[in-house]
């Protein structure tokens, strides 16, 4: 007979914080999202505070764009922060087996498929300018809400020196999502100069 173990318990306090500013809870939400479903909150915390720890360095964590976002507070300091996040509905907790891990909020999401989203509007600014040819297959296989609010953003921008991009884009991703890449094509080519 197999002796069940228990499940790690945890208990979020957020100390002195009292509220955090829009961009703290998106640079929180933005190291958690190598995390979900995968790590905890003590993880975060090292991502956050740029520890070398060998797990953050084994688990390529170190090449989050928040890595070292608050290198100059504490971890406790850190922590506290992060609990905010979870206790103000920003994140969520679910056990993985024995281990609690974090798990994104309806609220929390919204704040980074925005937040990624213009992260990899940045990354196509960065191809264009390289130029082609343009491998476009790491947009494949993304969050579905996240990659039409990045052709959204694409088709607000007005700037017709997408399309190259879009066109590449189109020619390997699945039906629904060349479809809107299609339209987004065609709604920058009308703004093109003739």
């Amino acid at each position: 007979m197999s002796r069940r173990r228990e499940q790690v318990q945890f208990r979020l306090d957020p100390g002195d914080v009292k509220d955090l500013p829009e961009c703290e809870i998106a640079a929180i939400l933005r190291g958690a999202d190598d995390l979900i479903t995968q790590g905890g909150r003590t993880m975060l915390t090292k991502v956050l505070k740029g520890s070398r720890d060998k797990k953050v360095l084994k688990l390529g964590l170190d090449q989050s764009p928040v890595y070292g976002h608050y290198s100059s507070l504490s971890q406790a300091d850190i922590l506290a922060r992060i609990d905010w996040v979870i206790s103000s509905g920003y994140l969520g907790i679910e056990y993985e087996g024995r281990l609690p891990v974090l798990v994104y909020t309806e609220d929390g999401w919204a704040i980074e498929r925005e937040t990624y989203a213009h992260e990899l509007l940045g990354g196509l600014d960065r191809l264009l300018a390289k130029g082609p040819p343009y491998d476009m297959g790491y947009l494949k296989d993304r969050n579905r809400g996240m990659i039409l609010r990045l052709l959204e953003l694409i088709e607000e921008s007005g700037n017709p020196t997408y399309i190259p991009l879009l066109r590449a884009w189109a020619e390997i991703d699945y039906q629904k999502v060349g479809k809107r890449i299609n339209a987004v094509i065609r709604s920058l080519d009308k703004l093109s100069p003739a």
